[in-house]
């Protein structure tokens, strides 16, 4: 683990493995990964949004439990894409087949899922007012 670690802060690491590939390569993996944290801010700044504006919904701390899941898959996302990164440059510098990711599905799972449960909630509350 602490390997990994390691190839996320040092490039010389990074560059001491393989052939210096072609840039642009390495620009657009470098352009993945900043799609990736803007994807985690977003959810974090959706968790903030949560805990700030959201009334009180019909469940109990429900409001709560929006914004920390938002923020702890915020923060997840944020570290999977530099660890993703990382894999990633390594590979593009060995030559060898980029490494797959179920995470990207995972993520639309969680988020499908979250949006599904907000709908319940939110028509939970819109019979309860009616």
């Amino acid at each position: 683990m602490w390997e990994a670690i390691k190839r996320w802060f040092d490039p010389a690491e990074a560059r001491a493995v393989g052939e210096t590939p072609d840039y642009r390569f390495s620009l657009a993996n470098e352009r993945t990964f900043l799609a990736w944290l803007r994807t985690a801010l977003a959810l974090v700044g959706g968790g903030l949004a949560a805990a700030q504006f959201l009334p009180p919904l019909p469940m109990g701390h429900l409001r709560e439990v929006i914004a920390i899941a938002l923020l702890l898959l915020g923060g997840l996302v944020a570290v999977r894409a530099v660890d993703h990164w990382a894999r990633t440059e390594r590979a593009i510098r060995l030559g060898a087949e980029l490494p797959a990711s179920r995470f990207p599905a995972v993520l639309a799972l969680t988020v499908g899922a979250g949006a599904l449960l907000l709908v319940v909630a939110v028509l939970v509350r819109a019979v309860g007012a009616g």
